[in-house]
């Protein structure tokens, strides 16, 4: 949500009011939404699933125990965990959902042994059998599962016997499944190195099974409220979420009416205001001019990230190669994977990170002594942790690195943060730096602002938070109970990419329309407390929403679905916003044309990324049957490059055009990539993502999450061609992404052809270019 340009001042009155009276109101939305995430966090702790001591049958036999559990919860991250397969619906697509697959397993051979006392029972012999009897197996099945059995006075499971020898089948099949892999899975041969790694890791996939079907004391469903659907088991979603989707439907349209009646019934006045066509900017300083570097990199990165992309997505197709190149023997399909999320991060966090840096010294009109330097030791630092990250990534995949070495150097295991910890705290490190050499630069103009909640103050505490949320990373191991891991993780995914970054970047562009003479310093103000209210105040406890099937009690759905719907109310300000935005850059037409299309792009994904798309896998009833699948991945593309791969390319492009000589901005270029772009991810998504998430969605209504995931489903016609229908898509926008690379790189160029002028630590004058 990047709202930065919209909501007049109205009357000076008014203006007076609201410069008071937001500030206060942000800082307690602020506290009260946090101290309830972090009580949440407090019960989600209290009632995660319990991890037994020991399984045991009714001889007490031991079946498993707690240190295999946790021991085989360490392997798996450490091979690469969440990107081959899911656990609870969180990881990668391609490979099964192991809580999903080994439950359905499991409850097969359970089936065999109360129906003919032999656990080599298949899905097929199931529907073979009369519907009557089929009917009652299924009904002894379910009672075998849904009883929990869990002593917590002696913290040991009792199984029944048919549970017993069903765990057992599913113990031999994994140990041949994980040796022998799945091509079409793209589970790798020999993943693991030894029978006891891979008995620990089924013993892991087996505890999740039991705490996704056993039933909560006192609760008629699960630990993960009855996640994943499968009748054969009794996996059916609960009432309470049919209840709570309505509730989350209601309250969208109710606060997206409030919004409209409170914004329209205002009394507004055009503070757009006439704009140069040159508009003075600062002399280019020497930090400034080292910025540029950080773009070419940024591009740079942005390239690979598209290839891994076509990688990842070609292993649904052609499981072990590359039309005919054996690919998986040297990058697998889970380090194809991890490369293509973390170099998304890495790119668009360095165009923010960038930016920052360019506009600190525009904003503060103040060049700092060795400035520059700075920015070149960060730009290198910060190479050497995307390098050395990347690294570590693949040598824990392939097994380079033991489990110990690769929490630290290779792998967690988490997506989104699969750097290894010695690198995350480097990059926690080097964003620390970041924020002191934006501060030297921008002390000057916090100098001259005598009010603490002003604009030029909002940036400043703006750009502390990235930082401050990318180190809640920090509060979770790899040994960390996996409800809890959950909980953490998603506070950096969700309140650190998606909401403090986006926050800094809203004031970024709020502060640089001022400068502009698009709006006025107070309306730029009013415009950015209010539309930072309006997310974060849904928004931190919209949290939640990622949390519904994680081990967490039943009001985690409904506190997720309400506030995730209330998420999308501020995303409404997007329709105003495009159309404001659209006046600005008829006001800018000759010379922010395209920084500003790129920032309107940002806008119309955002509605329809993280407005329409997020909003069709909130609702908990249909997330019950979608998480998982391919849904997911329409709402990551379209939100995560269409909102902020856009913002972090506008932010640049803003950059760039104040610096960068004229005869090396070539329009031409960047209006073909703006178009290759945005219209490459259009077909990408209508031919490829769509079709093949609903498709894969029917299946899971139809037959359960095992069966959705299935080999069966997943090597099927349908989603085969759906995934060749993608081809077009990426090639456009493969060759948008190389079109603005060559723009980049050319401007960079030009940039560097000229002397840098000297400048001394002393306040810059803006001067006319």
């Amino acid at each position: 949500m990047t709202n930065t340009t919209i909501v007049a001042a109205g009357t000076e009155t008014g203006q007076r009011r609201y410069r008071f009276g937001l500030p206060a109101w942000l800082v307690l939305i602020c506290i009260v939404a946090f101290t309830a995430l972090l009580a949440a966090g407090a019960i989600i702790w209290k009632n995660a699933p319990p991890v037994p001591e020991v399984m045991r049958s009714l001889q007490q036999e031991v079946v498993m125990t707690k240190g295999e559990i946790q021991a085989g919860q360490e392997i798996y991250l450490a091979r690469g965990g969440q990107h081959i397969g899911s656990i609870w619906g969180h990881g990668s697509y391609l490979a099964p959902d192991w809580s999903a697959d080994v439950l359905h397993r499991w409850g097969l051979a359970t089936a065999g042994m109360i129906y003919s006392g032999n656990p080599d029972f298949s899905q097929d012999d199931l529907e073979a059998l009369p519907a009557p009897e089929r009917a009652s197996l299924e009904a002894r099945v379910t009672e075998q599962f849904k009883t929990n059995r869990y002593q917590p006075e002696t913290h040991e499971l009792i199984l029944t016997n048919a549970q017993t020898q069903g765990l057992k089948q599913v113990f031999q099949d994994y140990h041949q499944l994980l040796i022998e892999g799945s091509p079409v899975q793209s589970i790798p041969r020999n993943w693991f190195k030894n029978d006891t790694q891979i008995r620990d890791v089924t013993a892991f996939f087996a505890w999740t099974a039991w705490a996704a079907v056993a039933n909560r004391p006192n609760a008629p469903f699960s630990y993960t409220a009855n996640w994943p659907h499968d009748d054969l088991v009794g996996n059916e979603p609960p009432g309470q979420f049919i209840i709570w989707s309505i509730v989350s439907i209601i309250i969208l349209i109710a606060g997206i009416g409030v919004f409209l009646f409170v914004y329209l019934s205002q009394e507004q006045a055009d503070d757009v205001q006439a704009v140069p066509a040159r508009p003075a900017v600062a002399i280019p300083t020497p930090s400034q001019k080292v910025t540029s570097l950080f773009f070419g990199v940024a591009m740079a990165l942005f390239l690979v990230q598209i290839i891994m992309g076509m990688f990842t997505a070609h292993y649904a197709v052609e499981a072990e190669g590359f039309y005919g190149i054996p690919l998986s023997d040297f990058l697998p399909y889970a380090a194809s994977r991890t490369w293509h999320l973390q170099l998304a991060i890495f790119w668009i966090a360095t165009c923010w990170l960038a930016a920052g840096l360019y506009f600190a010294p525009r904003f503060g009109q103040f060049e700092p002594k060795n400035q520059a330097l700075g920015n070149v030791i960060l730009l290198v630092a910060l190479t050497v942790v995307v390098i050395g990250s990347m690294i570590g990534t693949w040598e824990a995949i392939t097994g380079v690195l033991d489990v110990k070495q690769s929490f630290l150097w290779g792998h967690q295991g988490y997506e989104y943060i699969e750097l290894g910890r010695v690198w995350q705290i480097l990059l926690i490190g080097g964003m620390t730096f970041w924020l002191w050499l934006m501060y030297r630069a921008f002390k000057p103009a916090l100098k001259k602002e005598t009010n603490p909640t002003g604009l030029s103050h909002f940036f400043l505490y703006s750009a502390i938070t990235i930082p401050l949320f990318y180190s809640v990373g920090l509060m979770y191991s790899n040994h960390t109970p996996l409800s809890i891991a959950e909980y953490w993780r998603w506070w950096v995914i969700h309140l650190w990419v998606e909401g403090f970054f986006e926050v800094f970047a809203t004031v970024v562009i709020a502060y640089l329309c001022s400068e502009l003479g698009f709006l006025k310093k107070s309306s730029a103000l009013r415009a950015t407390y209010l539309t930072t209210i309006l997310y974060l105040g849904s928004g931190v406890m919209g949290t939640l929403h990622h949390l519904y099937f994680s081990g967490t009690p039943s009001f985690i759905a409904a506190t997720g679905a309400v506030f995730s719907a209330l998420e999308v109310v501020p995303l409404t300000l997007i329709g105003f916003e495009v159309l404001q935005t659209l006046k600005l850059s008829k006001e800018a037409e000759g010379f922010y044309r395209w920084p500003l299309r790129f920032f309107i792009a940002t806008c119309f994904w955002n509605l329809i990324g993280a407005g329409v798309f997020g909003f069709l896998i909130n609702p908990p009833i249909v997330l019950y049957y979608s998480q998982g699948l391919n849904t997911t991945p329409i709402h990551a593309h379209s939100a995560l490059f269409g909102v902020y791969g856009c913002l972090a390319l506008a932010l640049m492009l803003f950059a760039l055009r104040e610096f960068v000589p004229e005869q090396a901005w070539n329009e031409k270029l960047l209006r073909f990539s703006f178009w290759a772009i945005n219209g490459g991810l259009v077909v990408m998504m209508i031919f490829g993502l769509i079709p093949n998430g609903f498709y894969q969605l029917s299946e899971s209504i139809n037959h359960g999450t095992w069966f959705a995931r299935s080999a069966e489903v997943i090597t099927s016609p349908w989603m085969r061609w759906t995934v060749w229908l993608r081809i077009p898509g990426d090639i456009i926008f493969a060759v948008g992404a190389a079109t603005i690379f060559l723009f980049t790189a050319r401007a960079i160029f030009a940039v560097f052809r000229f002397p840098i002028p000297t400048t001394k630590a002393e306040e810059l004058k803006p001067v006319e270019r």
